[in-house]
């Protein structure tokens, strides 16, 4: 098997859970961290144990289930990198290890305290396994601008990598493999910062389908925009090869017990349900039917409609078709092609961008869907915070699902920037809660 670093995964990857990275795992713990961290971990704990988690676990169930109490609203991912000088935020452990769970358990606590929401604080902290993954054969090759030192968005640049079908056949099915002892070490550690507070969750990949994320990354936008109208015939065929080969390294995860299970958040949004896993689900081997999966095509914004659809929904069928729900969508505008989302199976929310036609898109889904609306994250990144728009941005959406009987959730998310002003965030909290409940 070709060589492998022990924490790798697809530059588009991401298991869900937190990324903690590490020292020695053979050295000891600080005293002075495992101190940090379990005194965060029991404010953390004592919060997971008030009754309203479970009240707010069953909003999510009732409206995951399309029979909802009432809007959902939740924050995610914040610009943490313009946060950090708050004294409540700033790290103290000195080992990687201990430093990544000790952002996740201040990062946790900050946001019950400020923009709480429909946020669900559980008793439990999950933990990224040890997992090897050689990629998809192909590199990505790019140049990339930083926005700045200790920023968190860049520019990227990406050179075409599938020129032809001589370089497409370079594509292969990932080697994927648990690197035990590290897991093991890992798991061990946690339980030393954690046993007696918080659970510990191991998990594996909780994979996606962002199919042209991953084309796009390994051929740039332009050649694919141009391939659309001069050779969509190999589009097609880098299509089929990179869906044949995510439902091989699905089948590998399967088998060897790596996929994660139990998440509570699909794409940033709630994800508890009482529908997964299913009635025989196995810890040791979660399948991907006990699991959520979210996908999306955002290249394709600025295409047709039947375009969109030819290349992404054939094999966007084949991929959910494994899963127990799905959730489709991202930034694009997507209020004009409910109609194609529906011959996806197994989707349960359709995302509804600042770009989406909000009224087609509430028509289209009715009462068969979440109307997952992605409130725009300008209004808290402009020059000067105006509330009213963030309530007039409310009260349309509002107006208009609730006339067709949607299912409705809100996530305030993509938040690049609030412009060093965190309180702009939590005054979008507050009218956030007051909107949905009066």
């Amino acid at each position: 098997m070709a060589e492998m670093t022990p924490w790798v995964m697809p530059p588009t990857y991401a298991s869900g859970t937190p990324w903690v990275r590490y020292d020695d795992l053979d050295a000891p713990l600080p005293t002075e961290d495992i101190a940090v961290v379990r005194e965060l971990a029991a404010d953390v704990a004592e919060i997971a144990a008030l009754p309203v988690q479970q009240e707010t676990i069953g909003a999510w169930e009732d409206l995951n289930a399309l029979q909802p109490q009432r809007p959902m609203i939740q924050i995610d991912e914040v610009p943490w990198h313009e946060l950090r000088d708050d004294p409540a935020l700033q790290n103290r452990c000195s080992d990687l290890f201990a430093r990544s769970l000790e952002t996740t358990l201040r990062q946790t606590l900050y946001q019950w305290e400020h923009m709480r929401c429909d946020m669900v604080v559980e008793p439990y902290v999950d933990i990224s396994k040890v997992i090897r993954h050689t990629g998809f054969g192909i590199s990505i090759a790019e140049d990339t601008i930083s926005q700045g030192q200790g920023e968190a968005i860049s520019s990227h640049h990406f050179s075409d990598q599938i020129p032809d079908d001589e370089a497409l056949e370079k594509l292969r099915v990932p080697e994927i493999e648990l690197n035990g002892e590290a897991t093991e070490k890992v798991e061990a550690r946690a339980h030393e910062l954690l046993d007696g507070i918080l659970d510990v969750r191991m998990q594996g990949l909780s994979p996606w389908f962002s199919m042209w994320d991953d084309i796009e990354q390994l051929r740039g936008t332009e050649t694919i925009l141009y391939d659309l109208i001069d050779r969509p015939e190999f589009l097609r065929r880098i299509a089929e090869r990179m869906t044949d080969i995510r439902l091989a390294e699905l089948d590998i995860l399967e088998e060897k017990g790596l996929l994660g299970w139990g998440l509570d958040r699909v794409h940033c949004c709630g994800a508890h349900t009482d529908e997964l896993p299913q009635a025989d689900f196995d810890v040791a081997k979660p399948r991907a039917v006990d699991n959520w999966v979210y996908g999306m095509a955002q290249l394709f914004v600025s295409v047709s409609d039947e375009m969109w659809a030819e290349m992404e929904i054939p094999q966007a069928v084949r991929y959910y078709g494994r899963f127990g729900l799905g959730y489709y969508g991202c930034c694009e505008p997507l209020g004009k092609r409910v109609e194609w989302i529906r011959t996806i199976p197994n989707i349960r929310k359709i995302s509804m961008s600042p770009w989406a036609d909000i009224t087609k898109g509430a028509e289209a889904i009715g009462s068969d869907y979440v109307f997952s609306r992605k409130p725009n994250p300008a209004l808290v990144a402009m020059d000067e915070w105006v509330p009213e728009l963030a309530e007039q941005d409310f009260r349309e959406v509002l107006e208009v699902t609730r006339a067709n009987g949607c299912p409705v959730e809100f996530t305030l998310k993509d938040i690049s920037t609030c412009r060093r002003e965190p309180q702009r965030l939590w005054e979008w909290a507050e009218i956030a809660e007051r909107m949905v409940r009066q």
